[in-house]
């Protein structure tokens, strides 16, 4: 009888080129300390895909391989097949039942040398199991498209109200809010400890942070009120209230974040500032937290920070080609200003870390400072600034003078000081990028002024001012067509096209919109703009001459995207005023 041999899946790896014999070590060094397999070391590493390692073990092992994306988790068509084993087993331990035939089950699942579990599903089932390989992340979406999907946060929440009736009666309610307050103010440090410890609270926030994650939000509100919390998610720049948990859970809930933010859970009378990372599927979300007291105890803050979301393509943004061209041709200046402007939330950090993306290089020092640093990229000497012991921006550029600089990025010049630097940087043969808190575009150039700089430093060394905003783009799935009335068509004098409104659906969670995308207003500084700027021209001046030299309004840009089916008008409007 041939006794079957397996070759090794760290070798197996290594002759298909997806890891060095340096990253096997240190996988199998992990492997060692955590215990887990060497796939997960690696996986976790970030070394190989789980796709990669999926397809690879399916080799290993001769079995097949099968993926979400090219439609094989899709069982066949017998409505039997979903009686033959418990839908709480298939959840919990990630196997999707394919197809039945005669005496055998074959089952999808992410680990086949689980032989317990298959041996379980055996006597279940009282088949023989033909298992085949899929990833984890594959199977949680196949089986929410075969059983549904379930609604975990919901049920968590539901489960907070078990034992605590909510009652009608106005007094009753009053003294049970009171009896709350007593208890918040008497608990110890090492009572918010134990109750922020519960597996009821741990489960509920890592749930609240899960389903932030896959809305999409940018920001997780939690905010006390007389006899009430309340919970909402920023997603797409606008904040949706979701089902709060039981109000007594209120200080377990913020304990349980301020531990992971390592900030001092005993302390509820001044704002603090914390942060920690999460990691959901493959990908790590970074989460800065804040807090600040209120009338009715502590409001606590979560900013989602996922890098996998960050676009680094001009087009991407929002850009056309022309804006793009515009952007890079003043990126590829060996000198001068680049300044982004825009209200706070508008992606000016995005498009700053886009262009950054675009220029760095192992030949470039690039040196940011930033408060707060939002992303970590690899290429870049990023300073986090902090005031409070002197390293202020001003600071921090008077030292990146010395480290032998090529390209400076300032997170937002705020004074006088740290502008001065900039265009001195740049009048030195550094390129500066920076942005400023200002309505458009040509506004940039008066607030410099404004702030102190002189006209004829400023002329010389500017080279490009990006006004933006961002517009929710329309569901792709929903928006539906719509003849605009004529008043408005002549009024705003609109670009023929097929106009759009949104609807809502599932998939956008009936809002109409999924996703958002920048509107543009880029002043290219040419020779007639430098001359108007030493001059002192005001804004007026400066935006028709830029609007003469091609450059489009806010208004315009928001308004291409509306005919192009991308966003509605309503949205424009309410970014940029009707500007023309």
């Amino acid at each position: 009888m041939a006794v079957r041999t397996y070759q090794r899946l760290g070798d197996m790896l290594v002759k298909e080129k997806l890891i060095n014999e340096s990253q096997l070590r240190e996988a199998v060094n992990l492997q060692k300390t955590t215990g887990k397999r060497l796939g997960e070391a690696l996986v976790n590493l970030r070394y190989v895909t789980e796709n990669q390692l999926a397809e690879i073990l399916g080799r290993q092992l001769g079995l097949p391989f099968r993926s979400f994306e090219k439609g094989e988790l899709t069982p066949v068509n017998d409505p039997q097949l979903k009686q033959i084993l418990p839908d709480e087993l298939v959840r919990k331990q990630l196997l999707l039942p394919l197809a039945k035939t005669q005496n055998t089950l074959t089952i999808a699942l992410a680990d086949p040398l689980d032989l317990i579990l298959i041996d379980n599903v055996r006597k279940i089932s009282g088949l023989q199991v033909s298992p085949v390989i899929a990833t984890k992340s594959d199977l949680v979406r196949a089986i929410e498209e075969v059983y549904g999907k379930r609604d975990l946060l919901k049920e968590a929440i539901a489960g907070s109200y078990e034992g605590k009736a909510i009652r009608d009666d106005g007094q009753d309610q009053t003294a049970q809010v009171k009896a709350e307050e007593e208890e918040q103010q008497l608990l110890s440090e090492e009572d918010l400890q134990a109750k922020a410890g519960e597996t009821q609270v741990v489960r509920l926030v890592d749930l609240f942070l899960l389903e932030a994650v896959n809305s999409r939000a940018s920001d997780i509100h939690i905010e006390p009120y007389l006899r009430k919390m309340s919970v909402r998610l920023r997603i797409d720049g606008v904040l949706n209230p979701v089902d709060p948990p039981a109000p007594h859970l209120l200080p377990a809930i913020i304990s349980r974040i301020k531990i992971l933010a390592k900030m001092d859970i005993a302390e509820k009378r001044l704002p603090q500032d914390g942060g920690f990372t999460i990691r959901v599927g493959e990908k790590n979300v970074d989460l800065r937290v804040s807090t600040i007291p209120t009338v009715y105890g502590e409001k606590i803050v979560l900013r989602l920070l996922d890098k996998s979301n960050l676009i680094f393509n001009f087009k991407d943004l929002g850009m056309s080609q022309k804006e793009v061209d515009k952007t890079e041709r003043a990126l590829m200046s060996s000198y001068g200003l680049i300044f982004l402007t825009g209200p706070t939330g508008s992606g000016k950090s995005t498009t700053l870390y886009g262009a950054l993306n675009r220029i760095k290089s192992s030949t470039k020092n690039i040196l940011t400072i930033e408060d707060p640093v939002e992303y970590k990229l690899e290429g870049l000497n990023q300073v986090q600034a902090k005031p409070q012991i002197g390293l202020t921006f001003a600071a921090g550029l008077r030292a990146f003078l010395r480290q032998d600089p090529d390209i400076i990025m300032v997170g937002e010049v705020r004074d006088l000081e740290t502008a001065e630097i900039c265009v001195r940087a740049a009048l030195t043969g550094h390129l500066v990028l920076s942005t400023l808190h200002t309505n458009d575009a040509p506004s940039a150039i008066t607030r410099l002024i404004d702030l102190g700089i002189a006209p004829f430093l400023l002329s010389p060394s500017l080279l490009l001012v990006i006004a933006q905003r961002l517009v929710r783009k329309l569901c792709e799935s929903c928006k539906e067509p719509y003849e605009l009335p004529q008043p408005i068509r002549e009024k705003v004098k609109l670009p023929e096209g097929t106009y759009y409104r949104a609807k809502g659906c599932a998939e956008c969670r009936n809002t109409g919109f999924r996703g958002r995308i920048g509107v543009f207003e880029i002043l290219e500084v040419d020779e007639k703009m430098r001359e108007l700027i030493s001059k002192g021209a005001n804004a007026t001046e400066l935006r028709k001459a830029a609007k003469e030299n091609g450059m489009k309004s806010l208004f315009q840009s928001g308004i291409e995207k509306t005919a192009a089916g991308i966003t509605t008008l309503e949205e424009v409007f309410s970014v940029t005023f009707g500007e023309t």
